[in-house]
């Protein structure tokens, strides 16, 4: 029995998507590389389903957290090249040369992991390497590469085929951070080259720099959000036609009537100002909605915005439906179109104080993903 609120995402949203920034990127021989990323079960949608949606649409490579999502990703049937982001000391490496997975060094802990692991199997691994340029997470500081990089560089086992930096503030358009830092990543590059690493590959943007500056695109890019549909808040992209590929939808399982000053939900955080009418729907925390919705968020009923109000519970929210003819079984839009009304993740972070990314990763398990549109 399946119940009534499900996730459906549209795979060909995503190709779309995929294909609007290939567009954007150029279309000839030495145009960027799309490095799709799918980490996170693909921001909620489903990481073996989108990660092929995006293969087929022409994206170079995916991009995963872990060796355990690359290997998901492998066993769901995907062929292209599979970029592992995390921290490799403390892994079990097995996954990268069982699933031909590409590995990131960002340690000197990593490295020697990796090139001990290697050499075991007597094999020579291809590796992206990782600057930090301010982010100050994993990487190799750009500003100490003289020190660091000598024994790295000198692993037989490891060949260096690209290196990369990941963005701080770049959904931060008034910020000029991540100008300092892709000047600092081309410093690093060029000291990687004095020190014999040359010819290699470079990657740095993510959706927002690859929407703000076309200087970091370099020889790949590495879309997000924005593959999804979602444009990082404040962010616009008049010249990138995307199509949100998640939507949230539910049912109505119970209506009934309050009286003016009678509450709902725990804490009696709200309370009718007079007699209405409220709706229960079965999506809660446990789903992966966020508490901070309640009296804040809305809902589309009958193509109509409703509020959510009360408090958001484990398995049920509650919104009001005053004035509108509702019974049990009545569709309830969370996330999605219904008519011409529309609710975005963007709007409802907006609303909570979170950030879209956080909306859509969110989304709990127990809520099946219904694909449409292969």
């Amino acid at each position: 029995m399946i119940r009534p609120t499900v996730a459906a995402v549209r795979l060909d949203a995503l190709q779309h998507n995929a294909r609007a920034v290939r567009r954007m990127l150029g279309t000839t021989a030495t145009s960027p590389q799309i490095i799709a990323v799918v980490k996170a079960n693909a921001y909620g949608h489903g990481a073996a389903q989108a990660g092929l949606a995006f293969e087929s649409a022409g994206c170079d490579w995916l991009a995963c957290a872990d060796i355990a999502e690359g290997v998901a990703l492998r066993r769901a049937g995907v062929s292209i090249p599979i970029l592992i982001f995390g921290a490799l000391s403390v892994s079990d490496l097995d996954g990268i040369f069982d699933h031909q997975l590409t590995p990131t060094v960002s340690t000197p802990a990593a490295a020697r992991a990796l090139e001990a692991a290697a050499a075991e199997r007597q094999v020579a691994v291809d590796c992206h390497l990782k600057i930090d340029t301010g982010m100050n997470r994993l990487g190799f500081r750009h500003d100490n590469l003289g020190r660091t990089m000598p024994a790295v560089l000198a692993s037989p086992h490891l060949r260096f085929t690209t290196v990369y930096s990941h963005c701080a503030t770049a959904d931060e358009p008034e910020s000029h951070f991540l100008d300092e830092q892709r000047a600092a990543f081309d410093r690093a590059c060029a000291h990687l080259g004095a020190m014999g690493l040359r010819k290699i590959r470079r990657h740095f943007a993510n959706s927002a720099s690859m929407l703000r500056d076309s200087r970091t695109w370099y020889d790949a890019v590495r879309p997000g959000l924005a593959l999804y549909g979602i444009v990082p808040p404040p962010l616009q992209a008049a010249d990138l036609e995307l199509r949100p590929a998640l939507s949230l939808v539910s049912r109505i399982v119970a209506v009934k009537g309050v009286r003016a000053g009678e509450s709902s939900g725990y804490g009696r955080r709200w309370r009718a100002h007079e007699a209405g009418t409220i709706a229960i729907v079965p999506a809660g925390y446990a789903d992966g909605l966020d508490t901070r919705l309640a009296n804040r968020g809305v809902a589309l009923v009958r193509e109509r915005r409703v509020p959510i109000v009360g408090s958001v519970c484990m398995d049920m929210i509650t919104v009001d439906v005053t004035g509108l003819d509702v019974s049990p079984g009545d569709e309830v839009v969370i996330i999605g179109q219904q008519g011409n009304e529309e609710i975005t993740a963007r709007e409802m972070a907006a609303a909570i104080g979170a950030i879209p990314w956080e909306v859509v990763c969110r989304l709990g398990s127990r809520i099946e993903r219904q694909y449409e549109g292969a």
